[in-house]
């Protein structure tokens, strides 16, 4: 379980903060949890996801108002927020061992603490602004370098980290498994998404980031955001990206299932099988790009063989044809955020390699290490706007439009697993709860 490795992980995360201190020139650094925000014009707040930065540092899903402070050679501190309250729950500081490697204090004045324990120096304030952060003098804000060091650190996950990502993985597919059944028994995508919510033990609110259930056509939308309520009479295919959080670490997870037998079924099958070969291929010295290529020439071949385009593979990259039927990156970090930062970013000190005209959503574009956490994922979707464009702008295409025609009804296709990077292998978090 996550807890045992939770001393390890902290004794990990103090290091790293005191070598990316040291090489900023910091001698500490304040990391709020943030407050509640609210819509425009109106008492009722957003939904609160507390900061990634300072989640990390605790074992339990952090309140608003909380503030951590890290000084090297020092136990870090957490300033847990004093709350008299008759409106809402009152939080007491959770119990347990972790306290051990802590200095815990509850305050009503969060900014008028911590001026006191901070002895000159130079500090940095990581997160959102708040009230706090302006009763604190000579606070650097967010400062280029600081950020740079820990988003390229947090690359890389410690047993702590990858087991909160194992538990996110099995809620997400005890989710999905309900979802499948519901989707086989003629549910509508309203019913879906709460079938899978259900299965999956989460509020929506508590999703990290908003499930994706999309029946027939509406699977060709990449971010489908809706939840039809109507019971189609054909539900021929379910494409459901959906995920679960697990002390604020999340799973990523699609599926794509069809009630028909005949070509679409063939090509799921087929795009499973490339999405193994590819989770196979990600071990640790492997650069994602290559990866995303291998993913594009999959699909170029299962193009090939199943009639959708007649050119050979080496002619479907040169037009790029592939980038037709998978337009999207075959992945990218994921961690504290279902998109975890750093995926550009080729060294502590801020570095960028963005991704080449043949991959411009690439969201990953670093060599994998060991013990760094990535999705999975590649697609074939019939997506009517980009048919159009290759019909348009493509001479001798080569696609069979008339067989594309009647897979269109269809949507697309995606498979998503979670993998941790090992030394000439891969973890596949998702399918260690996964029977397909």
């Amino acid at each position: 379980m996550p807890h045992s490795y939770y001393a390890a992980h902290l004794t990990t995360l103090r290091a790293r903060y005191e070598e990316a201190l040291e090489a900023t020139g910091f001698d500490a650094v304040i990391i709020p949890s943030g407050g509640q925000t609210y819509y425009y014009a109106d008492d009722h707040a957003h939904p609160y996801h507390a900061a990634a930065m300072a989640q990390q540092w605790v074992p339990f899903k952090l309140i608003p108002h909380l503030h951590i402070l890290v000084r090297p050679q020092q136990k870090p501190v957490l300033l847990w927020p004093g709350q008299r309250d008759f409106w809402h729950v009152v939080h007491s500081v959770p119990e347990g061992e972790w306290q051990n490697g802590w200095d815990v204090e509850t305050v009503t004045d969060a900014g008028k603490h911590l001026s006191a324990l901070l002895n000159g120096g130079r500090t940095a304030w990581i997160g959102p602004e708040s009230q706090v952060s302006s009763q604190i003098d000579k606070l650097d804000i967010n400062p280029t370098s600081l950020v740079h060091h820990l988003n390229f650190q947090r690359a890389c996950k410690t047993h702590y980290e990858i087991d909160c990502l194992s538990e996110a993985n099995k809620a997400g597919m005890q989710g999905h498994l309900a979802a499948k059944e519901a989707f086989m028994a003629g549910a509508s995508e309203y019913e879906i998404y709460h079938a899978f919510l259900q299965g999956s033990r989460q509020l929506s609110i508590e999703e990290p980031y908003p499930g994706i259930v999309a029946l027939n056509e509406n699977a060709a939308v990449l971010h489908y955001e809706n939840k039809g309520r109507e019971n189609l009479a054909d539900s021929r295919t379910l494409l459901i990206d959906a995920g679960a959080d697990y002390l604020g670490y999340a799973s990523d997870i699609t599926r794509t299932y069809t009630r028909h037998n005949g070509l679409f079924g063939s090509l799921i099958t087929a795009m499973n099988q490339l999405q193994k070969t590819l989770v196979e291929g990600a071990s640790a010295g492997v650069h994602f790009s290559e990866l995303h290529h291998q993913a594009l020439t999959g699909i170029a071949i299962i193009l090939q063989e199943t009639g959708i385009c007649s050119h050979a593979v080496e002619i479907q990259l040169e037009k790029r044809i592939p980038q037709v039927f998978f337009p999207h990156g075959l992945g990218h970090f994921l961690g504290l955020q279902v998109h975890d930062v750093g995926g550009h970013q080729q060294d502590s000190q801020g570095t960028l390699r963005k991704p080449g005209t043949d991959a411009p959503f690439l969201r990953l574009t670093r060599k994998l290490e060991e013990n760094m956490v990535v999705t999975i994922e590649p697609g074939l979707y019939f997506i009517p706007m980009l048919l159009e464009n290759m019909v348009q702008d493509t001479p001798q295409h080569g696609c069979d439009l008339e067989l594309i025609e009647t897979l269109r009804p269809y949507g697309g296709i995606r498979i998503e697993d979670n993998v941790v990077v090992q030394q000439g292998s891969s973890r596949n978090l998702t399918r260690e709860f996964s029977f397909d």
